[in-house]
This record gives structure tokens, sequence and C-alpha cells, in this order.
């Protein structure tokens, strides 16, 4: 390793396995590990911090300990609400994601969700338990409705995975436009009132920001078909629990598959969990076998470009670099950086 390697603060958990291609970063770096406790000890002249805990709010209790060296943030997660604050806004670090590994996965769960809810998996598998044999009568998903609200990178995934087996589907985003390949007409959030009813499926995958924080509210639930299916892989924060609590428990909505909520692990005491038209997971839609691989594939792609910058800017030369202001990477004109982890 070069001595004027620069020096990497690698942000971990406890019982949190390190990156797992920690040889070949330290071909290229200074590696200094650390956990929110241990933070201010290892920022000072790190030009690098990698939130492999992403979690962690750690940076902003510490920001003043960071120094002019930082130049670079990179947070192994799609959403960044974790991770912004004020200072790390106007500051000149650049601050990148994870944008892109999530998105298949992630895809893979909502048409999970919305096949178990039409064909029933859940009552049958409840049923089984009881040794009780039902006949019962499905809905058929192609020619059903669905409207994914947050049309980055995992949205159209979603997108294009739902067309493919025959669901209508139409998307939801800062501005309303018609002709978009994987949409086709994408609404403007601000107007969901007005548009939600005509869907049987709403998927909420929008990154959470001041803008997104429960926009779906006990009138955009009023406004649901009564027999709608909700199903959030995004942020617990997108929807006002409890009015979704009182939506289904009142029948407004027929069903929603939760994977997100505003406080985590969900209160035992939640009246979702005891709800039959509900299907709760733990913050797991886009954690597959080997994600964790390709999250460290993809820092250490992107050091190799941080390195190789020459004379240009990190923001020139990185891939998924967040508009701090809005909170999510903005690329062509599309917003790729939808709520994940």
């Amino acid at each position: 390793m070069a001595a004027e390697s620069p020096i990497i603060a690698i942000l971990g958990a406890p019982g949190v396995p390190d990156p797992p291609n920690l040889d070949e970063i330290g071909e290229l770096a200074e590696i200094r590990h650390c956990t929110a406790d241990t933070l201010p000890k290892v920022l000072s002249g790190a030009e690098i911090l990698l939130v492999w805990d992403f979690f962690s709010r750690a940076l902003k209790d510490n920001w003043g300990e960071a120094t002019s060296a930082l130049r670079w943030v990179h947070v192994c997660a799609a959403g960044v609400d974790s991770l912004l604050f004020d200072e790390l806004r106007v500051s000149p670090v650049v601050v990148t994601n994870a944008a892109g590994v999530f998105d298949g996965p992630i895809a893979e769960f909502v048409l999970a969700s919305i096949l178990a809810r039409d064909k029933q998996i859940h009552l049958s598998r409840r049923l089984q338990s009881q040794q009780t044999w039902r006949h019962r009568e499905t809905t058929r998903t192609a020619g059903t409705s669905a409207l994914v609200i947050g049309t980055g990178g995992i949205g159209r995934a979603v997108a294009r995975l739902l067309r493919a087996v025959g669901i209508d589907v139409a998307g939801a985003g800062r501005t309303a436009r018609e002709h978009d390949p994987d949409f086709g007409v994408v609404h403007e959030t601000a107007r969901l009132c007005g548009v939600v009813g005509d869907f049987d499926t709403v998927v909420a995958i929008a990154p959470l920001t001041p803008q997104t924080e429960r926009m779906i509210n006990a009138e955009v639930l009023r406004a649901m078909r009564p027999d709608a299916h909700l199903v959030n892989v995004g942020r617990g924060q997108l929807v006002d629990e409890p009015a979704l609590i009182t939506a289904l428990q009142t029948g407004e909505i027929g069903a929603a598959s939760l994977d997100v909520f505003t406080e985590e692990p969900l209160d035992p005491a939640s009246p979702l969990w005891a709800m039959d038209t509900v299907a709760i997971s733990p913050h797991m839609s886009g954690d597959v076998v080997g994600w964790r691989s390709e999250l460290a594939d993809q820092f250490l792609a992107n050091l190799r470009r941080y390195l190789d910058r020459e004379d240009r800017s990190p923001a020139e030369v990185l891939r998924n670099v967040v508009d701090k202001d809005r909170g999510y990477v903005v690329t062509a004109g599309r917003n790729t950086g939808d709520s994940r982890v």
C-alpha cells in the first residue's frame, strides 16, 4: 500500500460481519475500523467514510470530529435519510449510496406480496396449521392494477416485473408525465388522493424526505378502494401508521403487506400483529443471499474510480452520487435512489 493511500474509516456495528473484500480494499487504502462509540477516534484524518452500519446516525453526532480531509461518505443503503443532516448537506463532502443493489430483490418481494394476497397463501397456511380443508376461489393477478409511488431504480424494477405478469402499472413521482418507458403514466405525488382509488395495489417505495414523510395519510387511505392492498417496502415513515391501523380496522382498505415500520422492531403491542389482513416482515425485502458481497463490491468499484480520478472531483467520477438537497440520486433527470435499508 502506497504511503499516500487514503484513510478509510469503516463504520460497522457489533455482530455485523465486516465487508467480505477487506483485503482488496486494504490494498488500496489504510483501513480504520470503528463502531458508533469509537467513530470520534478514527474520523479525524479520514478521507473516506464507509457507513457499513447503514442505520447509524453516528456521523451526525460526531460531525465535529471530521476534518477537512473528509471528502467522501458512502452509505451501504439506497435510502440515505438516516445519514443526511444540515451540516453534511452544506459541506463539500460527496455522498454516494448503494442504488442498484436492491432493485431486483425488492421487485421480487413486491410481486411475491401481491401474489400471496391474490392467491390467499397466508390464509392457506393458517388453514393448514388447523388441518382445515376449505376450497376457495382466488383473484387472478393478471389484469389487476398497481400504483408504484417512487419512480427511481427500485420503483422501475418493480414496475417492469409487475408488467411482466400482466399487471397494469402506473407511477407516482415529483412531477406528472406521460409516455414513461417503465410506468407509462406518472402521476404527481401531491395528488395521490385523486388517483389512488383507481388501483388495486398501492406500492410505497419513495425515498423518505420531508416532502414524502406520511404522504400516505388518513385522507389518502380513505381515497383507496375498500379492497385495496397497500405494500410498503420503502420506509415506515412514508405511511401514517395510526391512520393505517384505523383504515384496516374499519375496512377502509382491504390488506397491507408491510416490510417497514415507523419504529423498528415493531412494538409487540401493535395491533398490526394480530390482523389477518396484514403480512409483516422484518425490513428484509432486499436482503437476498449474497447482498453484503454485492454492497462491498459496489464500494470497491467506486473506490477504484475515486483513486483513478486524477484532476477530476469525486462528484465527477463516483457513481450513485446523492443530491444532498433532494435526498436521493438523480441521473438523467430520474430519481434512482429509492428508499431501502
